[in-house]
């Protein structure tokens, strides 16, 4: 009976996992997961998402025990675990799924060669994105706008999810492993003493949170999903980022709501989120097409870009304390939760590249340490958008008005009093511009602009007039 190790990397699930079920399919399934140095460095500067991976593979390992399966625990260099793992079992392949992070698919690639070069056989699936994530258009280029990509995209078909394998037969023969704790993955980082309030990771808990955004959330996602506390998000990001949910069971489960709800109203929801699904494949289509779209501008131009702010506005940034209510909301509630409303996220990330002239490299790198639900590809491409230098990005020299947004998005303040606590004491209009009340409404709220809460660091019409001599400059390269 054939033996084949199959090799988890950020496919933390047993429902539409291709390497898996065919493993299954053809004979004993030996399951292997690998803690090496570079993953180690890799999500040193990803600590809130290296919270999530330790909490995937334990409910992975939960998953798999539950259907009489032991998961292999390894460190050290992936090659020589695998080889060690391949000994032991007497394995006579690897299964392993894509990854598109530069870095993860020349690592896939270079281990698939040496492991084939030794006599192994090397199966590699594509279980990440709906659609071949090599699409190209007409003329053999990459798609640069995203509604050329979407409608291409409808025109392919997602392939139906592969259903959790039934009675997988695991090996019994003796293989070293470790235990989770044993790779120390948390010693140092204080996430998880937060983030259990908010969270909690793994298959199971992500398919129930797909089924309850299913039965009620998804009708009104197109039209509530900006309003920043309508609860309408799905909340599903950290899942699918980990693996923990398939996004093809996601598509066909939302294609199958759409045909039993007969409402209009419903199928325009439905529709505007099987959009953003269609959005994450795009995100990854320019990783892919464009690696260095990580640190590089895909416009050229912006490489000169007249950046001025200081490390003490990014710092206040960081901590939530600009003085833009909206803003500190969005950072705080970042820090304390690992997440952060989509609408949010775009007007903090203006504020940083447009209001303060910071580089976006830095809210890269800060998003990166921060979400739990960070993905290269995402938060790369979501960047560049912002800041207006990467494809399909037009107005690039949009200038979000955090007021603005915060007087639409939450208009009676709610978010900005659940984030920002010493606001609470103000209603609405005040907490939008707390600047602007009168000494008598702040004094009953208990605020002392400037000590209790601070003043705007930058005036927004004067960054905004500022933000827009700057785009100028490059726009005349």
């Amino acid at each position: 009976m054939k033996r084949t190790i199959v090799w988890f990397r950020k496919d933390f699930r047993l429902h539409d996992n291709p390497a898996l079920w065919e493993a299954a399919e053809e004979g004993i399934v030996i399951p292997v997961f690998i803690w090496s140095e570079e993953e180690k460095q890799a999500y040193a500067e990803s600590e809130a998402s290296l919270w999530w991976l330790y909490h995937s593979v334990a409910s992975l390992e939960k998953g798999l025990q539950a259907r009489g399966l032991k998961l292999f625990i390894k460190s050290g260099d992936e090659f020589d675990a695998l080889v060690e793992v391949m000994e032991e079992a007497g394995a006579d392949a690897v299964y392993f799924n894509e990854r598109y992070e530069p870095a993860e698919r020349t690592k896939g690639s270079r281990i698939a060669a040496q492991l084939e070069s030794i006599g192994m056989e090397v199966q590699t699936f594509h279980g990440l994105l709906l659609f071949n994530p090599d699409l190209v258009n007409k003329l053999g280029e990459p798609y640069k706008v995203f509604t050329s990509f979407w409608k291409r995209c409808l025109q392919e078909t997602v392939d139906r999810p592969l259903p959790v394998p039934e009675g997988m037969k695991g090996t019994d023969r003796k293989i070293e492993t470790l235990s989770l704790d044993q790779l120390r993955m948390l010693d140092k980082h204080p996430w998880h003493q937060k983030f259990h309030e908010y969270w909690e990771p793994g298959e199971e808990a992500a398919v129930e949170k797909w089924e309850q955004f299913s039965d009620d959330g998804i009708f009104y996602y197109g039209t509530e999903r900006d309003l920043i506390s309508s609860g309408s998000s799905s909340m599903l990001s950290p899942y699918l980022a980990a693996g923990n949910i398939s996004v093809k069971a996601m598509w066909h489960s939302a294609k199958r709501v759409y045909e039993e709800m007969p409402e209009i109203e419903f199928h325009r929801s439905i529709d505007t989120f099987l959009k953003q699904l269609i959005w994450r494949d795009f995100a990854y289509h320019q990783l892919i097409h464009y690696p260095d779209i990580i640190r590089i501008p895909l416009r050229k131009q912006f490489a000169d870009f007249p950046w001025q702010g200081t490390a003490e506005q990014l710092m206040k940034w960081k901590r939530g304390q600009t003085g833009y209510p909206l803003v500190d909301a969005g950072m705080r509630e970042l820090w304390e939760t690992g997440m952060m409303h989509n609408r949010v996220r775009m007007v903090t990330a203006s504020f940083l590249v447009k209001h303060l002239l910071i580089p976006w490299g830095e809210g890269y790198d800060w998003f990166k340490n921060t979400l739990l639900d960070f993905d290269t590809a995402n938060n790369a491409m979501g960047w560049q958008w912002i800041t207006g230098c990467g494809i399909d990005c037009a107005p690039y020299f949009r200038v979000f008005n955090p007021f603005l947004q915060s007087e639409k998005f939450d208009s009676d303040g709610e978010y900005i009093r659940k984030w920002v606590p010493e606001l609470s004491g103000l209603q609405a209009p005040y907490i939008h511009r707390p600047w602007e009340a009168p000494p008598s409404v702040l004094e009953e709220a208990g605020i002392q602009m400037g000590v209790t809460y601070p003043l705007p660091i930058v005036d927004h019409a004067a960054a905004r007039k500022r933000a827009l001599e700057a785009y100028q400059q490059v726009k005349g390269k």
